[in-house]
């Protein structure tokens, strides 16, 4: 049986169980979510009604939640004469049922039945829990605006792969992504750019038409409810002090206002980038731009019931803030050494701001420099070593190396590849990607809350792109996400890719536009858009 991820204990036994028009559902306490979802997947692929039973009627799925399992650990049970889906939660079951559609086949993918189609089931037991409590994707909105409805489209490819964490970047240089009601011009101006850099930014090319778009409050609450549904939980990301032009577009006072119009030719105001790299124009660390983000927190953290709050805290350069008599007077007054400890005091100022709201700050690896904030958990993207000093020093580590699972590095070493940027990552590599570094004693390993795929857009310009990046490196990531594995030089490569056969008909039937095994397609290729090819193996470290 070709199921990923793989499961914990599976026994197959002989023979099958056969769905026909009188299969029909007893959802327990609990189950009702699990109970639509498979009446609106199942029930279109099929075309069964799947109505409701009672416990003791023959050709039942009897979904249950069973306090003894881990909250999502589940136990799939095909006998002859039902089929019983217990979890040690709502998300259990859920997950349970995930894996009761990959049992069915490909076509049980599908929005319609197929003519003439049988459905059954093996005679199976299969127990299963997840490794890690967070299986995430990160997808960057930021740079080039998804839809809704492709957005609500990754939820389901999520979901499909047990993955149970949605990281949503919403603001950056080239874009603001999310409607703030207390202050409409980050949309109104900040959602849009006159034009975008087609490649890397050292290419020479341009698409010259306007690109934007952003979510409504509406919309956001449709994409986390609809993620709950899928008891997947959307991290939503607002970056600060850096990756902010977008922002200061909008409302220039945000920017370092001192030094910034030296460097604007004619000094005029900011507009939404329209390049990539590292941007140098940063917030203002005054009490105005606290101020100003405490209001947008406030409506996020309205729209977002997670636990974590991403604020982002990476490649903010400092020249600014060198040059600024505004903050070199900040750091005196403060007392502290340098600008990094001044980003430092930034950060440590939301971490106190969240917290007494009741959540938790995360952030990318470099709110390590100048000292962490004391509640803040580390998204160590640099490589590992972020993370093994964060955990170290007792904070919550998410795993995201860029090294191994950035998933817009290239997947080969072929001059086809579309617009090539970063090391090459093929399937097998992120196959064998071990999120919890060996040095790590155990109580240290324990804050690896777990691990997470990044997806930066950069230079995906629509959502072909994005799937051809995403997969298939999705399935294997979400593998090591969930499954038990071994170490990394003795995993089972071959036998994945084995598995990976039925699954390709699986993304088929979902309508992925994935890189076939081959290489891409004709049409997936972007011959003479320049990218950033890396040579040689990534460090690992």
């Amino acid at each position: 049986m070709d199921l990923i991820p793989a499961p914990r204990q599976m026994e197959r036994a002989e023979g099958f169980y056969e769905l026909g028009d009188g299969f029909g559902i007893e959802a327990g306490p609990g189950t009702e979510d699990t109970a639509r979802w498979l009446r609106a997947t199942l029930g279109a692929a099929t075309g069964f009604a799947l109505p409701p039973r009672k416990g003791d009627e023959y050709d039942v799925l009897h979904l249950s939640v069973r306090p003894g399992l881990d909250a999502e650990a589940y136990r799939l049970v095909i006998a002859p004469h039902g089929v019983h889906i217990q979890g040690g939660s709502p998300a259990g079951v859920f997950w349970g049922a995930q894996t009761l559609r990959q049992l069915l086949g490909p076509d049980a993918f599908r929005r319609a039945p197929l003519p003439g189609r049988t459905w059954r089931l093996p005679l199976t037991e299969i127990r299963d829990a997840p490794r890690f409590r967070w299986r995430g994707l990160m997808l960057d909105v930021a740079r080039h605006f998804m839809p809704k409805d492709g957005v609500l489209r990754y939820l389901d490819l999520l979901a499909a792969h047990k993955l149970n964490v949605f990281h949503l970047h919403l603001t950056d240089d080239q874009g603001w992504r999310i409607e703030i009601e207390k202050y409409p011009r980050l949309t109104e101006v900040g959602s849009w750019r006159a034009r975008t850099k087609f490649g890397h930014r050292a290419s020479p090319l341009w698409d010259d038409k306007p690109h934007g778009g952003f979510y409504t409050q509406d919309d956001i609450r449709e994409i986390v409810a609809y993620a709950a549904e899928r008891h997947i939980t959307v991290v939503p990301e607002i970056d600060v002090p850096g990756h902010s032009q977008a922002a200061i577009a909008a409302y220039p006072e945000l920017g370092n206002s001192d030094v910034i119009t030296a460097s604007i030719e004619g000094g005029s105001a900011l507009s939404v980038w329209d390049t990539w790299g590292i941007n140098p124009n940063v917030l203002a660390p005054t009490d105005n731009t606290l101020r100003f983000y405490e209001g947008v927190f406030e409506e996020v953290l309205e729209l977002f019931p997670s636990e974590f709050i991403h604020v982002g805290g990476d490649e903010c350069l400092k020249d600014q803030w060198r040059r600024s008599p505004t903050a070199q007077a900040r750091i005196g007054e403060l007392g502290l050494k340098d600008e990094d400890e001044l980003q430092a005091w930034f950060i440590g100022h939301f971490d106190t701001w969240l917290t007494a709201r009741g959540r938790r700050l995360i952030g990318w690896d470099e709110i390590l420099e100048g000292g962490l904030a004391q509640g803040a958990t580390v998204s160590s993207w640099r490589g590992y070593a972020g993370g093994i000093a964060a955990a170290r020093a007792g904070h919550d580590v998410v795993m995201c190396p860029e090294q191994q699972v950035y998933l817009d590095h290239r997947q080969h070493e072929g001059a086809d590849e579309p617009v090539p940027i970063g090391y090459v990552r093929t399937l097998e590599d992120v196959y064998r990607f071990e999120p919890v570094p060996a040095e790590l004693t155990p109580d240290e390993a324990r804050h690896v809350l777990g691990t997470q795929a990044n997806v930066w857009t950069e230079v995906m310009e629509d959502q072909a792109r994005v799937d051809y990046q995403t997969f298939p490196r999705l399935a294997a990531f979400a593998e090591v996400a969930w499954s038990p594995l071994p170490a990394p030089a003795e995993r089972d490569f071959p036998g994945f890719e084995r598995r990976m056969a039925a699954h390709y008909g699986r993304l088929d039937a979902l309508g992925v536009a994935y890189r076939p095994p081959a290489g891409p397609r004709p049409w997936q290729r972007r011959p003479g858009v320049l990218g950033r090819p890396i040579d040689g193996p990534p460090p690992n470290r």
